[in-house]
């Protein structure tokens, strides 16, 4: 059954990206508002995790909601814990504010959803040009922030198993610190239905934890990504204590 089921979700997703990947690039080219093609964006976001919920059972609950920032423009730097694909489509959902994210330029070329992301204001940069790709993510990252978009990153940079802990990289503080924006911890435990490049899903519900916002002036990049680490890592541990039996 949860074969049939995840199969049954990919093909809604496969088959529903195609119009609302259509509608965004029409939107461009009669020339509307980046809001305007988010917003697109993000009805299809909304029905693929409402889908996700009707079909394979899989539902979300949010905790420390009350601790994003306030205000329009309100600058916010959100570091998540990346597991799997669902929370890319669910933090866009769940946030008061657009969200940029930060991808490779390899994303652009698959079919539709990379059509789709190329078409709004997102960062995507080229990883074999390190000290340009910074630069490029600082200088978009900043006019996003001031128009009141937030930028989202995964520091561990890839997704990760459940129950272990990847490399977090401190792109995301060094970019908080040059904008002067605060970074938000982001705890999510998708594996446990959603795991890592699994085509199987299963029912159950994905915990999200937003922990208060750090300020960023005045830090260390790497001792700001270890305090950010240090968060959500604990706060993973007590969300999935069974992913972590054994560990201390």
């Amino acid at each position: 059954m949860a074969l049939l089921r995840s199969a049954l979700h990919m093909v809604f997703m496969f088959v529903t990206v195609i119009p609302y990947t259509l509608l965004i690039l029409l939107a461009r080219w009669i020339g509307a508002h980046g809001e305007t093609r988010y917003a697109i964006a993000q009805k299809w976001l909304t029905l693929s995790v409402n889908s996700a919920r009707l079909i394979m059972g899989i539902r979300y609950q949010v905790q420390g909601h009350d601790n994003l920032p306030l205000g329009e423009t309100s600058p916010a730097i959100l570091l998540v814990k990346h597991q799997s694909t669902y929370e890319t489509f669910l933090m866009p959902v769940i946030m008061p504010h657009p969200l940029a994210y930060v991808f490779k330029k390899e994303l652009l070329y698959v079919p539709f959803f990379g059509w789709s992301i190329g078409s709004l204001n997102m960062i995507h940069i080229d990883r074999s040009q390190r000290a340009k790709a910074f630069a490029k993510v600082v200088e978009q990252g900043k006019a996003l922030l001031d128009r009141g978009v937030w930028v989202i990153m995964f520091p561990e940079g890839t997704r990760i198993p459940r129950g272990e802990r990847g490399t977090y990289k401190s792109g995301g503080t060094r970019l908080a610190i040059a904008t002067g924006a605060p970074v938000i911890p982001v705890a999510v435990t998708s594996a446990k239905c959603w795991p890592r490049k699994a085509f199987i899903k299963h029912p159950g519900v994905v915990d999200v934890s937003i922990g208060k916002p750090i300020p960023s002036a005045g830090r260390d990049a790497d001792e700001l990504m270890a305090e950010v680490e240090a968060w959500i890592e604990a706060e993973m541990h007590r969300l999935d204590p069974e992913a972590y039996l054994g560990q201390r």
